[in-house]
């Protein structure tokens, strides 16, 4: 039996101030059966679970728990580049999708940093980013041995630890300078998806896919 279904259904219902009678008319149950789902006493069967999702305008797997976001987090045709610049860009559709992903799930990073105000918070992520990146673009660029290493300063054979070390610096004075108290930003998966629109899809999928892998790649050691 799904142990979140009747925390967040209860929820849901006071949410909106409804009593169970009327939520049970409205779903076409009984007070009685309605009041067993929410303690947890009976499990609801697939059609229930769907006009209780329909009702609550939610998806089934914020209902079950399974995600924070009350929408089902998709990949909009807006996330998707136009067939023209597709034309031009190099890759499949996945290659444009991830990007996309990225380059909004960073926007929304961004957005939020200018919120706060923090340069300090502000010149870490940034620094943490930009690293991460410089890590990825230099192993790409030197798997082929010959390619001339002249823009670069570090020395080939140590910068992956170098710019590795960097990284858990930054993420250290991330850390430390929230939880100095002094940064408070008020912010739930409703908010996020009101204020940030198409950029709040795709943090959503950022983070669902994100999560998966990193169960995955623990699964598998």
């Amino acid at each position: 039996m799904n142990s979140d279904f009747p925390r967040i259904i209860t929820f849901l219902r006071k949410e909106r101030g409804l009593s169970q009678k009327q939520v049970a008319a409205d779903l076409g149950i009984s007070q009685a059966l309605l009041s067993h789902y929410e303690k947890g006493l009976r499990e609801c069967k697939l059609d229930f679970l769907i006009r209780a999702a329909d009702y609550f305008e939610v998806s089934t797997d914020y209902l079950l728990g399974r995600t924070v976001q009350r929408k089902i987090a998709s990949v909009n045709a807006s996330d998707i580049p136009d067939s023209d610049e597709i034309r031009h860009l190099k890759g499949n559709i996945i290659n444009q999708i991830n990007r996309k992903l990225l380059m909004n799930t960073t926007t929304v990073i961004f957005d939020l940093l200018a919120q706060i105000g923090d340069k300090r918070l502000t010149n870490a992520v940034s620094n943490y980013l930009m690293s991460a990146e410089y890590q990825i673009f230099r192993t790409i660029y030197s798997a082929e041995e010959n390619n001339s290493q002249t823009m670069f300063s570090i020395d080939r054979r140590r910068y992956k630890n170098l710019t590795s070390a960097s990284m858990m610096l930054e993420l250290e004075a991330i850390d430390f300078i929230i939880q100095k108290g002094e940064i408070s930003l008020a912010l739930s998966p409703d908010v996020i998806s009101n204020y940030f629109d198409k950029g709040a899809s795709s943090l959503f999928n950022l983070i669902q896919f994100s999560e998966r892998t990193i169960k995955n790649s623990l699964q598998q050691k």
